[in-house]
């Protein structure tokens, strides 16, 4: 797929009308409980993919910067909102299939709730690989279409795709579920270490999610994805892998590059960065750099 298509929450009141209102606080619980256990320490910089508007990022409080991509500015400008200017952040608006950074720049990366939005999965698996460093670490999220409410349903004759097979499913315009030997395939394939899973989400269910507190099914939640390494039978699966040894570390000041032509050259101009190779010029406004299309 040479263009993939691009899941845009540009102008959406996601933040709000999803994670709002209470009703998902169980999950965001559960969430933080898997990143808490999977992420390291400390580290230098972090790619959080699919940023948003920043709602897992000051949980990675023990690196030194972060770098929060999303194809969306405005998610981004909330994110700015909640976060402020402070030095440690960079906002970017960027295709994740055209990644403006140059190889081998950072020592982690998240991407949570976004590898179902990617019509290309391997490819976008692809470029987080290559800007990360060798030993960096990569904790992925997936939608999980192997769960039990889709076994279920399957068995029943109430739903046509089956959750076994190993192909993506499309259940809605840019909304995939995966399986996860399928997920396990694309990273070995790309040089990661699988290192653990974590099962998330087991008690997703609305009627659970109104009889008890969320801060008790989180707790609960956070025993039961400890069979992660065993099976993955919920509709969320949390992923820590290690990029191996193949690639290199990016020169030291070396950070954007052209998503046009690839030329890590990129020139300050008046609220632009300017391409020194083929003279793309890319937008930056109100302390976000825009890498979604080059300025006429």
């Amino acid at each position: 797929m040479s263009n993939p298509p691009v899941c845009d929450y540009e102008g959406s009141d996601y933040q709000d009308s999803f994670w709002g209102g209470g009703m998902r606080e169980y999950e965001d619980r559960a969430e933080a409980i898997a990143l808490k256990r999977l992420l390291p320490k400390n580290g230098k910089l972090l790619l959080e993919l699919g940023a948003g508007a920043g709602r897992n990022t000051l949980r990675y409080a023990g690196f030194e910067r972060v770098v929060l991509l999303d194809y969306s500015r405005t998610q981004l400008e909330q994110a700015r909102q909640r976060l402020g200017d402070e030095a440690r952040y960079t906002y970017v608006a960027a295709d994740i299939y055209k990644m403006p950074f140059v190889d081998g720049l950072f020592d982690a990366a998240t991407m949570i709730r976004t590898l179902h939005h990617m019509a290309d999965a391997p490819l976008a698996l692809r470029n987080v690989r290559n800007v990360l460093q060798p030993g960096a670490v990569f904790i992925l999220e997936y939608a999980n279409k192997l769960n039990l409410k889709a076994i279920l349903r399957y068995l029943l004759k109430k739903q046509a795709w089956s959750p076994f097979s190993l192909e993506p499913v499309e259940f809605e315009a840019l909304n995939f579920d995966f399986h996860p030997q399928a997920v396990r395939g694309w990273l070995k394939e790309l040089d990661f270490k699988l290192e653990r899973q974590l099962t998330v989400s087991h008690f997703r269910m609305r009627f659970l999610k109104r009889l008890f507190p969320a801060g008790f099914l989180a707790w609960l939640d956070s025993l039961a994805s400890l069979t992660g390494g065993l099976w993955q039978l919920s509709p969320s699966v949390f992923t820590r892998s290690t990029a191996g040894e193949i690639g290199e570390v990016a020169a030291e000041g070396a950070f954007f590059k052209c998503p046009q032509c690839g030329n890590a050259v990129l020139e300050k101009g008046v609220e632009m960065l300017v391409c020194a190779g083929c003279g793309s010029r890319w937008a930056v406004r109100d302390g976000i750099y825009d890498f979604k299309e080059a300025i006429n």
